[in-house]
């Protein structure tokens, strides 16, 4: 399995046009949360417990994280864990309802995702990589400590193999 810094050092390299981060910190956490809310309509009960394949799809995901850092995947899980609450809240609106919620969620999320890519000139990572899919919330979570202040050698790691950011004018970089 590849490293932290080399799985977001290769996500990196197609993000690296500081409007296109930017947009990816919107856009991304839509379209995760569009998933949750998508695949929390359908539940199943084992042992007492009520679970969707949203609530599945979060834990294999948040080991995946987990496995690759301790400390990005910790974050992860959490947020996971929020995003599958959030799911299930919307999905017991009446389905109309939350199938318009969760569509209307992923369908913002993408527009936003391909205007970022227009800044950048290049196509999304998961085009050539699908693990791209996963890699994507992972490195705006790591972009929001980069902003924070926090991992600082990650970030550096990430630079060294990647590149540097270039300036946008929606995300500052380093000068």
């Amino acid at each position: 399995m590849k490293t932290l810094t080399d799985q977001l050092a290769k996500y990196a390299a197609y993000h690296r046009d500081g409007r296109n981060i930017a947009l990816h910190l919107v856009g991304i956490p839509l379209i995760v949360a569009s998933v949750d809310v998508l695949l929390s309509r359908a539940t199943f009960v084992v042992g007492g417990l009520s679970i969707t394949p949203a609530i599945l799809l979060s834990l294999i995901v948040g080991l995946y994280y987990l496995r690759l850092d301790l400390r990005l995947g910790l974050a992860m899980a959490l947020l996971l864990a929020g995003g599958a609450w959030f799911g299930k809240a919307i999905a017991t609106l009446p389905a109309p309802v939350s199938l318009g919620i969760g569509l209307g969620l992923f369908v913002i999320g993408w527009i936003i995702q391909l205007v970022g890519h227009f800044y950048e000139g290049r196509k999304p990572a998961f085009v050539d990589d699908l693990i791209g899919l996963l890699i994507g919330p992972l490195f705006v979570v790591a972009e929001i400590g980069f902003l924070l202040g926090l991992r600082r050698e990650l970030e550096a790691a990430i630079e060294e193999q990647a590149g540097p950011k270039r300036a946008g004018a929606l995300l500052p970089t380093k000068r």
